[in-house]
This record gives C-alpha cells, sequence and structure tokens, in this order.
C-alpha cells in the first residue's frame, strides 16, 4: 500500500521517527535502572517501562514502513486531472469548498487537506473542472461540480 505524501511530510515522518528511537533508548535505560532495584514482581516501574517499550516498538516499525512506502508527490505541470497533489475548489449544493488530496497521514479536513482515500478525494480522483460528480459519504450522498483544478 502506498502512503502519499508531500516532501515536508515525508520529512516530518522522518522527525518523528528519529524522536520515537530516542525515547526507545531513554525507555531501555528505565528498564535496566528498574531491573537494578530488584524483584521485578512487584515493580511498577519496570512494567511501565516494559509497556512503553513495547508501545514505541510498534510506533518505530509503523513509521518506519510509512517511510519505506512513501510515495513523495510531485506537482506536475497537467493541472487539468485531479490527483494526489491537486488542489480543487467544488460547488456543493451552492457551498464552494476547496481542498488539497494529500496522503492519509497529512489529512487535516479542518486545513482544507484532504485524504485522497477519504470519499470525497476518492471520488475527485481522475475527473476534471466541470465535471459534475456524485459523492457518497457516511451521511447521504450529495452532487458537487468541480470549479477549478490546480
Amino acid at each position: 500500500m502506498s502512503n502519499y505524501v508531500t516532501k515536508e511530510g515525508l520529512e516530518k515522518l522522518k522527525i518523528q521517527l528519529e524522536e520515537t528511537r530516542n525515547k526507545l533508548k531513554e525507555t531501555s535505560i528505565k528498564i535496566k535502572e528498574a531491573r537494578e532495584l530488584g524483584d521485578l514482581s512487584e515493580n511498577a516501574e519496570y512494567h511501565e517501562a516494559k509497556n512503553e517499550q513495547s508501545f514505541l516498538m510498534g510506533k518505530e516499525a509503523e513509521l518506519d514502513q510509512k517511510i519505506k512506502n512513501a510515495q513523495v508527490i510531485e506537482k506536475s505541470g497537467k493541472t487539468d486531472v485531479i490527483m494526489v497533489g491537486s488542489t480543487v475548489k467544488i460547488d456543493d449544493d451552492g457551498e464552494i469548498m476547496e481542498y488539497a488530496l494529500v496522503g492519509s497521514d497529512e489529512a487535516d479536513p479542518m486545513k482544507g487537506m484532504i485524504s485522497v482515500d477519504s470519499p470525497i478525494g476518492a471520488s475527485l480522483i481522475g475527473h476534471k473542472k466541470g465535471d459534475s460528480i456524485e459523492v457518497k459519504t457516511p451521511g447521504g450522498s450529495s452532487m458537487c461540480k468541480i470549479i477549478s483544478v490546480s
């Protein structure tokens, strides 16, 4: 499965991975110190550190996989067909909305950045300015007209 990201988004993922690896190192130290306290069966610090280590290891693996599968979104000269990285203005029953289509890691609907995997994003992919499309969402379906693509 591809992970669409902008160059900035990929850098953020790399920073998160480095921070996670640093936290893992700190957690390993905590585990070592907790072991030195003796009886592990009743050592809450040890169990807490082990749980944190397990969580961080999962997060590290997830971030590493996202980075390995990252497909960096490049702006192309062709802007007539909607694709990942396009900015689209639509008319949804008289309400004009503008969205940037991004990968799921960078999606932030409150900032107008929607995932290409979302119902709206998936409906827009492959269409052009002037097309009318039906968008099916959990709240129902609506007809939208594509005003512009950039």
